[in-house]
């Protein structure tokens, strides 16, 4: 049986304790190969130094000189739950780049901070760096507590200092682990010097992360590669990027926006004959429909589509020799799909070097990263990466000469630009709007979002709503609250959701904060809201409670079930432990958080 693994990246300011972190977590895992331990002790020796878990993954005698990482480095170890890759990404400002290319094959993250130093001017640029590519599911790591005699006080001031800045860029650390790389403290297990952790230790949390489904799981993309005629048969063939596919499948194809259904999947030889075929398969298939289809066009099923759009967002890596510029005619490959780009405006330049910011440049120079708006000849078929790659993912040719490659984002000209939509599995037309999302929202002064308050009956979760709506109101924003069982008329809770959610995707389509609170939610129903209201604009809040709370908040003979399906990604957690709790004060920290 195949094993599962994972891609973590560990970045960081230099000299955060990276390297002696990677190293503890090879030598506590019995990874490390046959005479390792005895080089680094000579090394170690010959530099008057103590036994030095960094040196146990310095590929070079360079880095060993200079005593900072300066190449991307992937290891490799394993836990009893699954195999792990580690890439050990460079913290020195000077190989910055370096820490891009090994951070974008990273399903999670590790962000070193040292304890005793503070959090660092690039200890938050590495926090954008993950925030930009997408990277959610990050651990902090708060390294060298011995040298702060193990302080809670400090531990909770870099938590709460750290926090208040990565929550700005949408990143919500999924834990923060106090720890002592070189002394093993928290690392493989949980240390004893510091009893006021509740948590695990780095090893037991890397084991709870949740990977994302396969492939093979994904919605259907299948990007057209070709058309074939044979005899009297059109065959469309290319290969499945995610999702799978079998005889009978109703089919849509985007951008010409054509539905059909699959009549055969063909074959060469009767062996090969196949009535499903799923992700990473190269294929042929027949539909009942004669339509005119062409190359770049992607085939999906009709309940979940990808967005077709002439305009979108992207995170840019530029490797061109000459400077990318605003305006200036270039191609855009995506998938199969070649067309004409233009890049429309360069929103924010990050100097790999010297991680200096340029906003609204006029130009993207080489090695440089970039948040952009490209627009598009024709409107084109495409997805966020976050939710699929393959079709998320695009590069840039200038010249003939593939010059940039990036990731597609989601802004607000991304959501109002959609030229279909898929509503209870119909593929519907959309009618551009002359007065946008980000019109209103300029107008009002505030980003809409869908704030949306999950826990048991008695947690107090909606006198955190109200009051949350109060202070917003009373800063001036557009506020709504929706309570789901005074605005849900079908009883059935998934359906109730469903009804819910297309209420507060209106509002906030009008540049309102939307507040929901409803007992619980289901992860398939969490998906389904994002699906709606847009991943980036909804804020999940879970408010935790015991149960002694809840009882005396809210009596009742039976027991209170919480029902609330943990979401896979970060999540912001409320938690009372007190019956009388302020509503205000919890609403005040749920704004600094969000807003």
């Amino acid at each position: 049986m195949n094993r599962e693994s994972l891609n973590i990246v560990v970045v960081g300011h230099v000299d955060h304790g990276k390297s002696t972190l990677i190293g503890r977590l090879l030598f506590d895992t019995d990874s490390l190969p046959s005479g390792a331990i005895e080089k680094v002790k000579r090394i170690s020796q010959e530099k008057g130094k103590g036994f030095e878990y960094s040196y146990l993954l310095d590929a070079f005698e360079e880095e060993q000189k200079q005593g900072i990482t300066i190449d991307t480095t992937r290891l490799q170890f394993k836990t009893e739950k699954r195999d792990y890759i580690i890439i050990d990404a460079p913290g020195h400002k000077e190989f910055l780049k370096n820490m891009i290319s090994g951070a974008a094959s990273a399903e999670s993250a590790i962000l070193m901070v040292d304890a005793n130093e503070g959090i660092q001017e690039q200890s938050k640029r590495h926090g954008y760096i993950l925030s930009l590519l997408g990277i959610q599911k990050v651990y902090v790591a708060v390294n060298k507590m011995d040298l702060v005699d193990y302080s809670e006080e400090k531990y909770e001031e870099i938590k709460r200092d750290f926090d208040r800045f990565l929550n700005t860029l949408g990143v919500y650390p999924l834990k923060y682990i106090p720890v002592s790389a070189f002394h093993g403290e928290n690392i493989a297990s949980k240390s004893d010097k510091m009893p006021w952790y509740e948590g695990e230790s780095i090893l037991e949390a890397m084991d709870i992360i949740e990977k994302e489904v396969g492939i093979e799981d994904q919605p259907l993309r299948f990007p057209i590669q070709d058309v074939y005629k044979f005899d009297h048969r059109r065959i469309i063939a290319g290969r499945i990027e995610s999702g799978s596919l079998k005889v009978g499948d109703e089919i849509v194809i985007l951008p010409s926006n054509k539905t059909t259904k699959v009549k055969s999947i063909e074959h060469w030889v009767e062996k090969d004959k196949k009535e499903e075929v799923s992700a990473g398969m190269s294929v042929g298939i027949i539909v009942e429909d004669e339509f005119f289809y062409k190359r770049g066009e992607i085939v999906s099923h009709k309940d979940n589509i990808p967005t077709v759009t002439d305009t979108f967002g992207g995170n840019l890596f530029w490797l061109g020799k000459d400077d990318l510029v605003k305006n200036k005619k270039y191609k855009l490959k995506l998938a199969t799909l070649e067309i004409e780009c233009e890049i429309a405006k360069i929103n924010k330049v990050i100097d790999a070097s010297t991680l200096e910011t340029i906003e609204n440049g006029e130009r993207v120079k080489r090695n440089d990263v970039a948040e952009i708006t490209i627009t598009t000849k024709e409107p084109i078929a495409l997805d966020e990466f976050k939710n699929i790659q393959s079709t998320g993912r695009f590069v840039i040719v200038d010249d003939l000469d593939v010059s940039g490659g990036g990731i597609i984002t989601k802004g607000s000209s991304f959501e109002v630009e959609k030229k279909f939509k898929s509503v209870d599995g119909e593929v519907h037309s959309v009618r551009p709007r002359l007065v946008t999302r980000q019109d209103r929202e300029k107008r009002l002064g505030a980003t809409s979002k869908v704030v949306w308050l999950t826990g048991k009956a008695g947690c107090g979760k909606r006198e955190i709503a109200v009051n949350l709506e109060k202070e917003l109101f009373d800063s001036g924003k557009n506020v709504y609250y929706l309570d789901y069982y005074q605005v849900a008329t079908n009883q059935n809770d998934s359906e109730g959701i469903k009804e819910v959610t297309k209420i507060a995707n209106i509002l906030s389509e009008t540049g309102s904060i939307v507040i929901v609170t409803s007992n619980y939610l289901l992860r398939e129903e969490k998906e389904y809201i994002k699906s709606q209201v847009g991943k980036e604009n909804f804020v999940e809040v879970y408010v935790e409670a015991s149960d002694e709370v809840c009882a005396e908040r809210f009596p009742s003979k039976e027991a209170i079930a919480d029902l609330n399906e943990k979401s896979k990604e970060p999540f912001i957690s409320l938690y009372i432990d007190d019956p009388n709790f302020d509503g205000k004060e919890k609403a005040n920290s749920l704004l600094n958080i969000i807003f």
